[in-house]
């Protein structure tokens, strides 16, 4: 499955909201540096869709704020 996600970082809560279509908009609480924003982003992700955090890859969008994501 392929997912569009916009990510807001430097939040005060992480949560995940379906926007329909494969879409989804996500707050994390860590800083886009040294990958930590796409780090919480995976396990966030794994923990939404009951899946391993190793079936889930950024295929798109590694230093941006819009990524595509496949799950596995």
């Amino acid at each position: 499955m392929i997912i569009n996600v916009k990510v807001k970082t430097r939040m005060n809560e992480q949560k995940i909201e379906s926007l329909g279509n494969n879409r989804y908009l996500v707050y994390l609480k860590s800083e886009p540096e040294h990958n930590k924003a796409n780090i919480e982003l995976l396990n966030m992700l794994a923990k939404y869709f009951t899946t391993p955090v190793a079936r889930i890859k950024i295929k798109h969008g590694m230093s941006g704020d819009e990524k595509m994501i496949e799950i596995l």
